[in-house]
C-alpha cells in the first residue's frame, strides 16, 4: 500500500501556473500525492512526501514559504521539508495531536493561509478523522487531502473521482459549496476538466455505488 526509503523515480503531475503535484512512489497502491502551491513567487507545500531532486523542481516556482498539513494523518515528511527550508509547518487550528508530533516549528491558522488567498475550511472533525481543505476562490483551485481521491481503491466502476471508502455512507456534501476549476487530491492525480460535475457526481453517487466499490475492493484483495 505505502512505500518508504529514497524516492528516486517520483512522478510529476497536475502542473499549472499556480503550482504542481507529484507522487513520490508512483508504483504504490496509495499513490500519495504532494502539492506545491505557487503564490507571489513563493511555494507552499501541502502534505508532502520527500523525493530525490524534488527541491530543484520546487525552486522553479519560488522559495518555500511554509509546509501545510491538511489531514491529521498526513504528517508524512512535513517536518523534514520545514527543517530543510527553514520554515514552519502550518496546521489548521482545530486539529489535535498533530503539532506535538512534529519536530519542526509550527504555526496555527484558522482561515486564510497567510496572505495566499487560500482559505481553509473544516471538512471532517471527529475523534477518528480531522480534515481541512484549501480553496482559492479567484484561481478556482480546491485541495482535498483525503475525502475524495482518484486512485483505484477510491473509485467504483465509471468514476473518475471517488469518495473515500470510509466516508461512502456519509459523503462530504460540504464540497458542493465550491465551484472549482481544478481539484488536487491527496491520493492520485487531480481533476482538471468538468470539475464541478465530477465532484457532484462523486458526492451524489457515493452511497449508491458503495456496495460496488466494496465488492471491487474484496475482489482485488483476494484475487489481486
Amino acid at each position: 500500500m505505502k512505500s518508504s526509503g529514497p524516492a528516486a523515480d517520483w512522478q510529476e503531475m497536475d502542473s499549472f501556473d499556480g503550482g504542481f503535484s507529484w507522487i513520490a512512489y508512483p508504483d504504490e497502491t496509495m499513490e500519495r500525492a504532494s502539492h506545491g502551491l505557487a503564490v507571489d513567487g513563493e511555494v507552499w507545500l501541502v502534505d508532502p512526501v520527500d523525493a530525490e531532486g524534488i527541491d530543484d523542481r520546487i525552486e522553479e516556482y519560488g522559495e518555500v514559504a511554509g509546509v501545510v498539513i491538511l489531514l491529521d494523518r498526513h504528517k508524512r515528511d512535513a517536518a523534514a521539508f520545514a527543517t530543510r527550508h527553514d520554515v514552519s509547518v502550518w496546521v489548521p487550528a482545530f486539529m489535535d495531536g498533530v503539532v506535538e508530533e512534529l519536530d519542526a516549528p509550527t504555526e496555527r491558522f484558522r482561515h486564510e493561509l497567510a496572505d495566499t488567498g487560500y482559505v481553509a475550511h473544516t471538512l471532517v472533525d471527529n475523534r477518528m478523522w480531522q480534515e481541512a481543505i484549501l480553496y482559492h476562490e479567484d484561481d478556482g483551485v480546491l485541495v482535498v487531502p483525503e475525502a475524495v481521491g482518484t486512485t483505484s481503491y477510491f473509485r467504483a466502476a465509471g468514476e473518475s473521482l471517488g469518495v473515500h471508502p470510509m466516508l461512502r455512507l456519509t459523503p462530504p456534501r460540504e464540497l458542493d459549496r465550491f465551484n472549482p476549476e481544478r481539484v488536487l487530491v491527496g491520493h492520485g492525480p487531480g481533476i482538471h476538466e468538468d470539475v464541478a460535475d465530477t465532484v457532484g457526481d462523486a458526492i451524489d453517487g457515493s452511497r449508491r455505488r458503495a456496495p460496488q466499490l466494496m465488492f471491487k475492493t474484496v475482489k482485488d484483495t483476494v484475487f489481486g
